[in-house]
């Protein structure tokens, strides 16, 4: 039995609470899900900016009723004080995956990400810190290594940020490192790479490209590609995320807490590479969609190359993924399919 299994099992014989700040979106609907099948108590807090009440929704589908009935739900907005209070109590643990997430978008409007990311992250600090919450596990970004060029990412190795959305994860890293020693808080950062996976909105602006790109597939339509297709990415299915937020909240290592980790596979993947297997595999299930990608400028503010060294994870938290990127797009297309 790996660390994650014993961790399961412990909260299984122990249900504790817990808030997930973002929960009606993509990766806080499934941290959602998988804490209400461990009979978990669940406090959940978003304002809809980019989440969706349907995700909830299908959240409740898939779980027992009883499971349901340890879900409460807060509607409010992390830059809003009042809103955090409410969330933070009576809470054991804080999964914060609440941000205006993507660099175009904060290229477009850096103040309302400014406001969000930093403002309304140290909101949550500080109201988690007063609820005297036993950790604060929080969502960082792979963003904040910017120009380093060295590959794979060691957490210790950063660059300049590219973005103001990378400006605000870094600011976030500082801000849980102040309160950690300051105030003897114990934070957690997990630097995500790429995640994707079910419940992934597919539409708008800032959609990211695994499901924006099977959507349009699925929709007969072309692919654009931003550059030349050889930048590369670390995908990291969401289950993986899911693991690393619950392996890190309940670390009782002194040495794995105030850390920050990278949470991806340890792969690289171009973007031609990732259309090819996306395409393949609606093939395999019968949708096929031939025409070529479509070649277009790099994007600004977008990194070359990304990939991650999980070697930290893997020691100090026992984190081992479970799903590689093609594993990932194999349990994901069902539901892409079903909802694109």
């Amino acid at each position: 039995m790996n660390r994650y299994q014993q961790a399961k099992e412990e909260l299984r014989r122990s249900p504790r609470t817990w808030l997930i700040t973002g929960v009606a979106g993509f990766i806080g609907s499934n941290l959602l899900e998988t804490l209400l099948r461990l009979d978990q108590r669940v406090v959940g807090l978003d304002n809809f900016a980019t989440g969706h009440w349907r995700n909830l929704e299908e959240v409740r589908g898939l779980v027992e009723p009883q499971q349901w009935e340890r879900f409460r739900f807060v509607e409010g907005d992390i830059r809003d004080l009042d809103s955090c209070k409410r969330g933070c109590e009576g809470v054991d643990y804080v999964l914060h995956q609440a941000a205006l997430g993507s660099v175009p978008r904060s290229l477009v409007d850096p103040i309302t990400t400014n406001a969000t990311n930093i403002s309304g992250f140290l909101n949550m600090l500080v109201t988690a810190r007063d609820a005297g919450v036993k950790s604060f596990t929080y969502a960082a970004s792979s963003s904040t290594y910017g120009d380093h060029p060295a590959l794979p990412k060691l957490e210790e190795n950063i660059g300049k940020p590219l973005s103001p959305y990378a400006v605000t994860k870094y600011v976030n890293e500082l801000y849980a490192e102040v309160f950690a020693r300051s105030y003897g808080f114990t934070t957690v950062g997990l630097r995500y790479f790429n995640v994707f996976g079910r419940r992934q909105d597919p539409n708008g602006a800032y959609a990211a490209v695994i499901p924006k790109w099977t959507s349009a597939l699925i929709a007969g339509q072309s692919i654009f590609i931003n550059g030349d297709g050889e930048t590369s990415r670390d995908f990291c299915y969401v289950a993986n995320a899911v693991q690393a937020n619950i392996l890190a909240s309940v670390a009782r290592c002194p040495e794995a807490r105030n850390q920050v980790y990278n949470v991806a596979v340890g792969e690289r993947t171009t973007l031609s590479q990732l259309y090819s297997l996306i395409r393949d595999n609606l093939k395999t299930a019968g949708i096929n969609n031939d025409r070529p990608p479509i070649y277009r400028d790099f994007r600004v503010g977008d990194v070359r190359h990304s990939q991650a060294d999980i070697g930290k994870a893997c020691r100090l938290l026992g984190y081992e993924p479970t799903h590689t990127l093609s594993q990932g797009i194999e349990e994901a297309l069902p539901w892409y399919m079903l909802h694109c």
